[in-house]
C-alpha cells in the first residue's frame, strides 16, 4: 500500500478511535474509591489509542531507532517519543514526527497538532480528511507534495481553529483548483501561515484572501515568483511579520509599499526582502511604516537617494539595504533622535565622500559600508560618536587613506573591526582588548606591532595584519591569546625568532607567516599549537631540520608550507603521520637524503577526500545571524608560475619538493597517491627510471620532474594521464622514442629539451626506423580532408559571428549596469582558481570521453 495512502486511513482511524474512545467519569463517593483517587492522577494514555500507534509504527522502517520506545511492552504511549496527551482525559493530542526522517513516508495526524513537515517524495491527493480534525490548530506539510489536491483551501478554511499553517514546498503552484468558489470575506484564524518555496505567481491571491484576516501576524511569501502584491494585504491591521525574500519576478517598490500602506503599515514591525527582484527608488511612502523595526533589503536592484524619511521613523532598529545602488541621502544631517542601532550598506553607491551623516546616529551598535565606493578621507570626530557602543565596524575594500587614531574607548564587548583593503597609513593604534576580531590587512600600516601586548585576557580570536609595511619582531607576549584562532602576520618586514609564547596559542587553527624575514629554529614550544590545521611559514629564513614533532602533535594539518626558508636535513618520516595532509610544500631548502616511500600513508592524498575544515567563520552580529567566512589561502608554485589559491584551496592536493639537494629514486610507492592534482620534483639530483605505474596517477594535472638525472624511456602508462595539462621532463637524461598519444604530443617541444636521446613528436628527432618522409597525420584527418569543407567554414563563421554578438552584449551590459560590473568581477576574482582546478578538470574529461 502507498505510505501515504496508508498514513491517511491511521489518521482517520486515530481519529474515531479518539472520538469514541472512553472518557473517564466520576460516579461515586468516598475516599476508598479507586476511580476518584485517578482523577487526581495523571492519566495514562487510553489502550486503543496506543494500538493505532503500533500499528502506525509496524510497517516503518527505523534504521535509527527514533521509535525504539514505540513499544507494547511500555503500555503508557503518554511517555513514548513524539507523543503528548492530555493530562486529565489520556487522550493523545500531538504527535510530532519531524524528528523522524523517512523516504516514501506520508502523512502524520492528529487532534490538535499535526506536524509532517519534510517527509520526503511523498505526495498526498486528496486532503478532505483533515476537516474531520475539527480541533487541530497547527499544521506542517512542508515537503510534502498537494499538487493533485484540489480545493485544499476550502477544507483549510473550514479548521476554524487552526492558527498555524506550514505549507512550504509542496508545489502549491501546480494545483488546478485549489478553491471551489471565491470568498469575498475571510473569517480565518490563521495567525502565522507559511506558503514559501512553492513557485506562486500573483494569481495565487485569488485564494489568498480566505486564509487571511486581522488574526494573521506572520506571512511567508519567500521564495515565490510573485511581481507585486494585492491591496487587501494592507489592510491586515495585526501583520506584525512580512517575509518576501527570494523571489524572482521584478517589483517595482515604489508601488509595493503603497499596496501595503493601509493599517499593515502601522502595525508591520518586521520585513524581510533579501535577494528579490525590486527596482525603484526609495520612495518616501516608508514613513508611513511608524512600527517598523526591522528592515532587510539586501540583493536588490533600488536605485537613487535612500529617502530621509527612512532614518525618522520611530522604531527602526536594522536596516540591510547592502548590495543595491543605492545613494546617500541628500542631507548631511538627520535627527539625533533616530532610534537605528544598526545599519548594512555593503556594496552601495554610498561615496566618493564619506558619509558624515552617519555620525548623527548617536545609537547605532554596527555599522557596515564595505566596498560601497568610499574614496576620501574620515573626520577625527567620526572615531568619538559611540563610545563604547559599536559591536561591529566594517569599512574594509574601499579607498580611504587617512591615519586611525586610539581606538581603546570606542567599541563594546566582543567587537569587531575589519578596515581590510584600503589606504589607512601610520602605525597601528592602540586598541581594546575587548576585541573579538581585529582585521587590518592590506593596507600601508607601518611601524611595530607591539600594541597587541596591551591586549590583555581579552577574547580575540581573530588577528589579520597582513599585507602591510610592518616591521620589528614578533612581541614575547603571545600568551595573552588564548582563544585566538586565526593569526596571519603574512606579506609584511618583520624578522627576529619566533618567540616561545607562541605555543601558547592553543586554539590556533591557521597560522600564516609567509614573505617576511623570521629567521632561526621553529620553536619547540609551536608542537603545542596542536588546533592547527594550516602553517605556512614559507618565504622566510628559518633554518635547522624539519621538526619531526609536525608529524607527531600535529596531526590535525591540512596544509604544510615551508618553501622558500633555509630548512636542511633529511625529510623526517614522520611527516608520513599526517593523514589529512593535502598540501606539502618543502621546496626551495637545502634538504638532503631520499624521497620517504612512506609519503603514500598520506590518506588524503590517495582517496578522494577534501577537507571541509579549512575556513573560519566569524560571528558579525547579534541581531540576527550574520557571519563571515575566512577561506585559508596559500602561494603555491602552480604549473611554472607562483599563484595564490584561496577558494579552490580545498580542491588543491599536491607535493613539491623541489629545488633542494634530494638523491635516490622516486620511491615506487607515490603512485598510490592516486588523488594527487600536483606533484614537482624538480631541481633535485634525483636518478633512475621514472616509475613504471606513475600512469596510474590519473588526476594529476601537474608533473615537473625537470633538471634531474632521471634515465631510461618514458613510461608507456603515461599516455593514460589524460588530465595532465603541465608536464617538464626537461634537462634530465631519458632517452627513446615519446609514447603516442594525444596528451603526450599536445606539449610543446621544451617539455623535452635537454634529453638528447629522446625522439619522436613533438620533437623534430626522428626515432631510428622512422621514413626520412613520414610525416605524422593529423589527429582527425583522412585523406582527402585536407581543405574544409563549405559546410564547416560556414560553422567556423557562424561560430565567430556568435560569439563576438554574445561577447559584445555581455561587455556592453557590463560597462552600463554598475550593479552587474561589480556582480561580475566580484565574481571572477572570488573564482580565479577555479579556472585552474575545476575547469582543467572538466575539459580533460570532456576530451577524454
Amino acid at each position: 500500500m502507498n505510505h501515504c495512502v496508508y498514513l491517511i486511513f491511521l489518521i482517520l482511524l486515530f481519529f474515531i478511535v479518539a472520538k469514541t474512545g472512553s472518557q473517564l467519569v466520576v460516579v461515586g463517593e468516598g475516599g476508598g474509591d479507586d476511580t476518584y483517587n485517578d482523577v487526581n492522577m495523571k492519566k495514562k494514555c487510553l489502550d486503543k489509542e496506543r494500538l493505532v500507534l503500533l500499528l502506525f509504527k509496524a510497517p516503518l522502517q527505523d534504521p535509527y531507532g527514533h521509535l525504539s520506545t514505540w513499544i507494547a511492552d511500555k503500555h503508557d504511549c503518554c511517555e513514548w517519543k513524539g507523543v503528548m496527551c492530555d493530562e486529565q482525559t489520556g487522550h493523545v493530542t500531538e504527535l510530532d514526527m519531524s524528528f523522524y526522517s523517512l523516504g516514501e513516508f506520508g502523512n502524520l495526524t492528529n487532534l490538535e497538532v499535526l506536524r509532517l513537515g519534510n517527509v520526503e517524495r511523498c505526495r498526498v491527493e486528496k486532503v478532505e480528511w483533515l476537516s474531520h480534525l475539527s480541533h487541530l490548530e497547527e499544521l506542517d506539510m512542508d515537503g510534502i507534495s498537494l499538487a493533485k489536491a484540489d480545493h485544499w483551501v476550502d477544507v483549510i478554511s473550514s479548521l476554524q481553529k487552526l492558527s498555524v499553517l506550514s505549507l512550504e514546498g509542496c508545489e502549491l503552484s501546480q494545483v488546478m483548483n485549489p478553491y471551489s468558489s471565491f470568498l469575498n470575506s475571510s473569517s480565518s484564524s490563521i495567525v502565522k501561515l507559511y506558503l514559501n518555496d512553492n513557485n506562486l505567481n500573483s494569481s495565487m491571491y485569488r485564494w489568498l484572501f480566505p486564509l487571511t484576516s486581522n488574526s494573521i501576524q506572520i506571512l511567508d511569501l519567500t521564495s515565490n515568483m510573485l511581481d507585486g502584491i494585492p491591496k487587501y494585504l494592507g489592510n491586515l491591521c495585526n501583520l506584525k511579520t512580512f517575509y518576501f525574500d527570494n523571489n524572482s519576478a521584478v517589483v517595482k517598490f515604489p508601488d509595493f509599499l503603497h499596496n501595503l500602506s493601509g493599517c499593515t503599515s502601522l502595525s508591520l514591525q518586521r520585513f524581510y526582502a533579501t535577494r528579490s527582484q525590486f527596482t525603484g527608488p526609495f520612495s518616501d511612502e516608508i514613513q508611513n511604516f511608524s512600527s517598523l523595526i526591522w528592515l532587510y533589503l539586501s540583493d536588490n536592484h533600488l536605485n537613487g537617494s535612500i529617502s530621509e524619511k527612512l532614518w525618522e521613523l520611530p522604531s527602526l532598529e536594522t536596516v540591510i539595504v547592502s548590495f543595491n545602488n543605492v545613494t546617500a541621502p541628500s542631507t548631511s544631517h538627520l535627527s539625533s533622535l533616530s532610534s537605528i542601532q544598526s545599519i548594512d550598506l555593503r556594496s552601495s553607491n554610498i561615496g566618493p565622500l564619506f558619509p558624515k551623516w552617519i555620525q548623527t546616529l548617536k545609537n547605532l551598535t554596527r555599522l557596515d559600508l564595505s566596498n560601497s565606493g568610499i574614496s576620501d578621507t574620515i573626520p577625527l570626530e567620526f572615531w568619538d560618536t559611540w563610545p563604547s557602543r559599536l559591536g561591529y565596524l566594517n569599512l574594509s575594500s574601499n579607498n580611504i587613506s587617512t591615519k586611525v587614531p586610539d581606538l581603546l574607548s570606542n567599541f563594546a564587548n566582543t567587537s569587531v573591526i575589519d578596515l581590510s583593503f584600503n589606504n589607512f597609513y601610520g602605525s597601528i593604534p592602540n586598541v581594546p582588548s575587548i576585541l573579538s576580531t581585529l582585521d587590518l590587512s592590506r593596507n600601508k600600516f607601518s611601524g611595530g606591532i607591539s600594541f597587541i601586548c596591551q591586549i590583555v585576557g581579552g577574547p580575540l580570536s581573530f588577528l589579520d595584519l597582513s599585507h602591510n609595511s610592518l616591521t620589528g619582531q614578533l612581541p614575547d607576549c603571545l600568551w595573552h591569546f588564548e582563544h585566538l584562532e586565526v593569526l596571519n602576520l603574512g606579506h609584511n618586514n618583520l624578522f627576529g625568532r619566533l618567540p616561545p609564547s607562541i605555543g601558547s596559542l592553543v586554539e590556533l587553527k591557521m597560522l600564516y607567516l609567509y614573505k617576511n624575514n623570521f629567521s632561526g629554529e621553529l620553536p619547540l614550544s609551536l608542537k603545542n599549537c596542536t588546533s592547527l590545521i594550516s602553517l605556512n611559514l614559507g618565504a622566510n629564513k628559518f633554518s635547522g631540520n624539519v621538526p619531526v614533532w609536525i608529524g607527531e602533535n600535529l596531526s590535525g594539518l591540512y596544509f604544510l608550507i615551508l618553501r622558500s626558508n633555509n630548512f636542511f636535513g633529511t625529510i623526517p618520516l614522520q611527516s608520513c603521520q599526517l593523514a589529512n595532509l593535502q598540501i606539502l610544500d618543502l621546496s626551495m631548502n637545502n634538504l638532503q637524503g631520499t624521497i620517504p616511500s612512506c609519503l603514500s600513508n598520506l590518506t588524503s592524498m590517495v582517496q578522494q577526500v577534501f577537507s571541509e575544515d579549512v575556513t573560519y567563520t566569524r560571528i558579525l552580529g547579534t541581531e540576527a545571524v550574520v557571519a563571515d567566512t575566512y577561506i585559508v589561502h596559500a602561494m603555491i608554485e602552480w604549473q611554472g608560475d607562483e599563484r595564490e589559491f584561496s577558494t579552490t584551496l580545498k580542491l588543491v592536493k599536491s607535493i613539491d619538493l623541489s629545488s633542494n639537494n634530494l638523491t635516490g629514486q622516486i620511491p615506487y610507492e607515490i603512485t598510490n597517491l592516486h588523488d594527487l592534482v600536483s606533484l614537482s620534483l624538480s631541481n633535485n639530483n634525483l636518478f633512475g627510471e621514472i616509475p613504471q605505474k606513475i600512469g596510474k596517477m590519473e588526476n594529476l594535472l601537474t608533473l615537473d620532474l625537470s633538471r634531474n638525472n632521471f634515465s631510461g624511456g618514458i613510461p608507456p602508462d603515461m599516455s593514460q594521464m589524460s588530465l595532465l595539462n603541465y608536464l617538464d621532463l626537461s634537462y634530465n637524461n631519458l632517452s627513446g622514442r615519446i609514447p603516442s598519444s594525444t596528451q603526450l604530443q599536445s606539449f610543446p617541444p621544451s617539455t623535452y629539451s635537454g634529453n638528447a636521446r629522446l625522439c619522436g613528436p613533438p620533437l623534430t628527432k626522428k626515432c631510428p626506423g622512422d621514413e626520412e618522409s613520414e610525416v605524422p597525420p593529423l589527429i582527425g584527418k583522412g585523406e582527402g580532408d585536407g581543405e574544409d569543407t563549405d559546410d564547416e567554414r560556414w560553422f567556423y563563421l557562424g561560430g565567430g559571428m556568435g560569439f563576438a554578438t554574445g561577447f559584445w552584449i555581455a561587455c556592453g551590459s557590463l560597462l552600463l549596469n554598475r550593479r552587474w560590473r561589480h556582480a561580475f568581477f566580484h565574481f571572477f576574482d572570488s573564482f580565479k582558481d577555479w579556472v585552474y582546478v575545476k575547469v582543467v578538470v572538466f575539459i580533460a574529461n570532456f576530451a577524454k570521453g
